[in-house]
């Protein structure tokens, strides 16, 4: 390797080691005879003490080159800050490298913004220069703790059973919702793939193959109008089990959030969380996702339940689906499905935090007819929902299991748990409110050759 330790790693027990540290400078004090600069990495901060009077020319020179955000490699002895240049806010702050060589390896040139903590900067700007807005350790700590909680969810659910899939991110266009993103076929001209909106099918298919306990981090696309809480693609932890009810869903999902918020965030949660109907959560807090925090609760958790099965479009004059057409009714419902399918309800939940949406499942139809008959219900015809969903048809015919799932926004549950005010900030490489990359300019217009070949045409 290029170097021996990180800039976050030498201690007064490696005084009078030689090393190399490999990193940008942070920022450059020159006191006359000495040069003093931080180098920097992801890691931390160690502060190099330079000579250069006392050097040959080269390193004299270098030395005096240095400015902020240069790469460099550094070479010098470990040695002991006096007692009153130490720094108790740094790890390192006890030393310090008296530099016996130094290597440019690639300079910077004027920066559009400071790369601090305290520097105010337009998210435009910063979005346009991601690159250096995570270098930022505000910025940056956003990603480590994502891969905490990657790394926590992983965890939990492979010590509980569950397999980690894939799902196919080329698919098929089942609009049911928000608009899907489209992806032109070239060896099938005129037909088109589309982006997933969540895994919600192929989840189901796994189940009726026997994985009986599946999740994945997934990476979903809905082309939608953008709030701060909304990008066009997002990331979601999806789960699905078999021969489970909705308490059960809820046993696995408590713990799970238990222990993200042991390993995460050093917090004992508090379990089971508090549960309202539909019908109470309107009636008494006049929300379907009410903020039920206390003034002794930075968390409060609640599982809506019982919501309706159906709604009625006044625009189209027709009934759909409250959540989606594969969401099976209450049991005791059931019986209303021919007379009264407005008063139904069904076995659907959402997971609510500080007033916020996360999460959202139900317990799914595992039966061939009851989903045949919730299709013509919603204005789907036999032949239009065999065009879309026969696959999913098709696989009932050989033996479904009763299962239910729920998926849980990654993105939305970063943003809360580190007081973001916009998921923008929790996601790398993030879309403007106009679903424009300022860093990529994507999305841009493609050559006239790469649209004949897929036969089309620009209006």
């Amino acid at each position: 390797m290029l170097r021996t330790h990180n800039c976050a790693q030498l201690r007064e027990s490696d005084i009078d080691k030689e090393v190399t540290l490999c990193g940008w400078v942070d920022n450059r004090r020159d006191h006359g005879k000495l040069i003093f600069i931080d180098i920097r990495d992801r890691f931390g901060i160690t502060q190099v003490v330079f000579i250069p009077q006392n050097s040959n020319p080269d390193f004299h020179a270098k030395a005096n080159q240095l400015r902020s955000e240069f790469v460099i490699k550094v070479k010098g002895k470990v040695q002991a800050r006096p007692g009153n240049a130490q720094n108790p806010k740094l790890p390192t702050g006890k030393v310090e490298v008296f530099a016996l060589e130094v290597e440019i390896i690639s300079i910077s040139d004027e920066l559009p913004f400071e790369i601090s903590n305290y520097s105010e900067v337009g998210e435009e700007t910063r979005l346009k220069y991601r690159y250096l807005d995570i270098r930022r350790p505000q910025v940056l700590n956003n990603f480590y703790f994502r891969h905490l909680l990657y790394q926590t969810m992983r965890n939990f659910l492979s010590r509980e059973g569950f397999i980690e899939f894939e799902t196919p991110i080329l698919t098929k266009s089942t609009p049911e919702g928000a608009r899907d993103y489209l992806v032109p076929s070239r060896v099938n001209p005129g037909n088109f793939f589309a982006l997933p909106q969540s895994p919600q099918l192929f989840k189901q298919i796994l189940m009726v193959a026997g994985v009986d306990r599946y999740f994945q981090i997934a990476k979903c696309f809905r082309d939608e109008d953008l709030r701060a809480d909304r990008q066009p693609e997002f990331t979601q932890l999806d789960m699905e089990m078999s021969f489970v009810t909705q308490e059960d869903i809820f046993s696995i999902c408590e713990s799970l959030f238990k222990q993200i918020f042991k390993e995460v965030l050093k917090v004992d949660l508090k379990t089971p969380f508090i549960r309202l109907t539909h019908k109470e959560a309107m009636e008494k807090y006049k929300s379907d996702k009410p903020d039920l925090r206390t003034d002794e609760e930075k968390f409060a958790f609640a599982w809506i339940v019982d919501f309706p099965l159906f709604k009625y479009n006044e625009e189209q004059k027709r009934i759909e689906s409250e959540h989606h057409p594969f969401t099976a009714p209450l049991a005791e419902d059931i019986g209303k499905l021919d007379s009264k399918p407005l008063e139904m309800r069904s076995s659907s939940y959402d997971l609510v935090l500080n007033g916020n949406e996360i999460g959202s499942g139900s317990v799914r139809i595992h039966e061939r007819g009851l989903q045949e008959k919730i299709f013509k219900i919603i204005g789907m015809e036999e032949e239009e929902s065999r065009k879309r969903f026969g696959f999913l048809l098709d696989a009932f015919k050989f033996g479904a299991p009763p299962h239910a799932g729920v998926a849980f926004g990654i993105d939305r549950l970063l943003t809360i748990f580190l007081h973001q005010s916009s998921i923008r900030e929790v996601i790398a490489f993030p879309k403007t409110q106009k679903a424009v990359c300022p860093m990529t300019d994507a999305p841009t217009s493609v050559d006239k050759k790469q649209l004949k070949e897929l036969k089309i045409k620009v209006e």
